[in-house]
């Protein structure tokens, strides 16, 4: 989710081209992504949410660069990471996994598309608190999950289960609980960090180098398992510096 909500409202009828461009390549990809899956090709699609992600990253950016952002832009952005966020990764896991636990019985069955449409339910609600919280909230925190790491969660596990020959109802379990624990934690209070305030134009300690080298290297190795693990690791940190942070203030409260 691209924070790049208007500066400053523009006048007239024309739309710029470049950011909305880059926002329609991230809506084409989403879009993509279903395709795939509906054809049997999981990792493709996988693979088109990734890249979907990059160009949701890139097109607010180009906004700012070139000055071009517009309410136009704003919405368009929310439509686009509505699909390739939250419609284009439900279905994908539901059509790898979630389908297939039909064959575990009718109560299953219902469990696998319900629990996709958690997803998709709760990845719009968290849209849709973004774009009301913009100038208020917090911008070293995301409040909930934001939606591209949830998206690369599901892509990640598809991705990773299909390169493993790992699906069908024996994966739709464990997909299930996923998809629902990443649906809740969108719309939960649970607070993220932005990284937005990473400055790269400073140097770093030497040691940042080398473990980003060990990085990359370790990404060659298996990206899909490499990038599953980055976005759950994500995902986990949440709830964990949760509590980690309120067992600090109930530490201080005793101490005082």
């Amino acid at each position: 989710m691209t924070d790049h909500r208007p500066m400053s409202r523009r006048s007239g009828r024309g739309i710029y081209l470049l950011p909305n461009l880059i926002t329609t390549l991230a809506l084409f990809f989403g879009f993509y992504a279903v395709v795939a899956a509906q054809s049997g090709a999981y990792e493709t699609a996988a693979v088109a949410i990734f890249v979907a992600m990059v160009m949701d990253g890139l097109d607010g950016r180009v906004a700012r660069l070139t000055n071009t952002q517009t309410d136009f832009g704003v919405q368009y952005d929310s439509i686009a990471d509505m699909i390739s966020f939250g419609m284009a990764p439900a279905l994908v896991v539901f059509l790898w996994a979630l389908d297939d636990l039909g064959e575990l019985g009718t109560v299953w069955d219902k469990l696998g598309w319900v629990g996709a449409f958690i997803y998709t339910a709760c990845a719009g609600l968290r849209l849709a608190r973004f774009n009301t919280q913009v100038g208020v909230a917090d911008k070293r925190y995301f409040q909930g999950l934001p939606s591209p790491a949830a998206a690369a969660v599901l892509a990640g596990m598809v991705w990773s289960g299909d390169r493993l020959e790992f699906g069908g109802w024996p994966a739709g379990i464990p997909a299930l609980a996923l998809t629902i624990a990443a649906g809740v934690l969108m719309v939960s209070n649970v607070r993220y960090d932005s990284f937005k305030e990473i400055d790269f134009r400073y140097r770093v300690p030497f040691v940042a180098i080398v473990l980003g080298v060990m990085g990359v290297a370790l990404m060659s190795v298996h990206p899909p398992l490499v990038l599953f693990g980055i976005a759950l690791t994500y995902l986990s940190s949440g709830p964990i510096l949760t509590v980690l942070r309120r067992r600090r203030r109930r530490k201080r409260r005793h101490a005082g």
